[in-house]
């Protein structure tokens, strides 16, 4: 008769390992945000000394009118470039993206993921009941999926 073992199991927790991460578990609600008659040289000074690649553009009833980015940063830059005039003038509601996709706190992060693949954005403002209450990013993302056992996939 051949016996066999196979070592100590792990009984896991199944309600543990089915729980859903939201993008609410995630996001970032410290924002920092930009406003429409900001001067895009302030926006270079602060996406650069705050080590962030754009953020969420609120108008002064702190409603979100749009997203501010390096690349629209960047765009400005390679326009003065052409022209011989290094020139970061302008403000922000001439250079923000008015189309704002946006996500609910309660997404998965799962789903979230697939959002940013699919429409290729590396942030996301987080809306509930019309207002701003966080931001999820790619690396935000990427820090949800480190904090996961393998047993949770």
């Amino acid at each position: 008769m051949v016996k066999s073992y196979q070592g100590v199991r792990v009984v896991e927790d199944k309600k543990k390992s089915l729980q859903p991460i939201y993008v609410k578990d995630y996001m970032t609600t410290n924002l920092i945000t930009f406003n429409p008659e900001d001067g895009i040289d302030k926006v270079v000074d602060i996406l650069t000394s705050k080590r962030i690649s754009g953020g969420p553009v609120v108008d002064n009833s702190g409603k979100l009118v749009g997203m501010i980015s390096e690349g629209d940063c960047l765009k400005q830059i390679i326009k003065g470039k052409y022209s011989n005039t290094p020139d970061l003038g302008g403000k922000v509601s001439e250079h923000m993206s008015t189309e704002v996709l946006t996500m609910g706190p309660d997404l998965s992060i799962f789903d979230a993921a697939q959002k940013f693949l699919t429409l290729k954005v590396r942030r996301c403002p987080v809306m509930k009941e019309g207002n701003l209450v966080g931001q999820i990013s790619i690396s935000d993302i990427i820090k949800a999926v480190q904090d996961l056992k393998s047993t949770t996939w």
